[in-house]
């Protein structure tokens, strides 16, 4: 099973790329159907063609030895396999794997803070492995107060599926939940060798059903932004936008920053600012 495997490189590479050939039939790149197959998708053979390189090549990188696939090649593959924008960065991200170097710093710097008190929506800022380092006063109204939640369990995934309430909080949560998991393997392609990822993903896959199905799922990888439902138990329905946010000094942040989708969610958000 692909998640106590899903930190090695090799193997999340091959469950990868085997997950982007089922989900292509010959039709959908051009080729004729010949019929029932044996497997599901494209066969390697065929997205060796369409790549225009060798079969040898392309068996290679599926088992996981990128070192001696070059640059051209994987641009290919990931051409002929019709991958996304944030499937290609995942793909290399597997295949050029590099430790980051920079340490981890726990708290935001103070003109990130400054910028999140003043963002009146919602907003907070996710760290490495999915873990949430700060948040503004719209965020605990809306969401939770992630400052009561315990250090050890203040993380996208711990909340998402350890948490009851969010089942309940996310009106659509398998799809949330989905987004979530999509975000976990990115982190994955960034430090596929990092030990606390690992331990994380184990606690999840050993606490969580749910878990493991969408990860068995190789979920979406394109979450630069999004929208979402919320239920809300004092004001009702919130429907929000949100944009995931890079700071240029810190490349293992991301914010998350929502905006009321509509005028009825905005005048919602204002009631639960003027709460105590």
């Amino acid at each position: 099973m692909g998640i106590l495997a899903g930190v090695d490189p090799s193997t999340a590479l091959r469950e990868f790329l085997v997950s982007r050939r089922a989900r292509l039939s010959p039709r959908d790149v051009g080729l004729s159907d010949d019929g029932p197959r044996r497997v599901v998708g494209l066969r390697r053979e065929e997205v060796a063609s369409l790549a225009a390189v060798s079969v040898d090549h392309y068996i290679r990188l599926e088992r996981g030895q990128a070192s001696r696939v070059s640059d051209a090649v994987l641009d290919a593959v990931a051409e002929a396999l019709r991958l996304t924008r944030g499937e290609r960065q995942y793909l290399r991200n597997l295949a050029r794997p590099g430790a980051t170097t920079a340490r981890e710093r726990a708290a935001v710097r103070p003109g990130l803070r400054v910028l999140l008190d003043a963002w009146g929506p919602p907003a907070y800022v996710v760290g490495r492995n999915g873990v949430i380092v700060a948040w503004n006063r719209a965020a605990t109204r809306v969401f939770l107060d992630f400052g009561e939640v315990p250090p050890e369990r203040r993380s996208i995934g711990g909340l998402m599926f350890g948490d009851p309430r969010a089942k309940t909080l996310y009106a659509d949560w398998e799809r949330k939940a989905g987004e979530t998991v999509a975000y976990l393997r990115t982190e994955v392609g960034k430090r596929p060798r990092d030990p606390d990822l690992a331990a994380h993903l184990r606690e999840l896959a050993s606490t969580s059903p749910d878990f493991v199905r969408l990860w068995s799922a190789q979920a979406k990888f394109d979450l630069a932004h999004g929208t979402c439902r919320i239920r809300h138990p004092l004001v009702g329905a919130l429907d929000l936008t949100y944009e995931s946010l890079h700071p240029s000094d810190d490349p293992d942040k991301v914010v998350i920053a929502y905006a009321p989708a509509d005028a009825v969610s905005a005048a919602a958000l204002a009631l639960l600012d003027g709460e105590p």
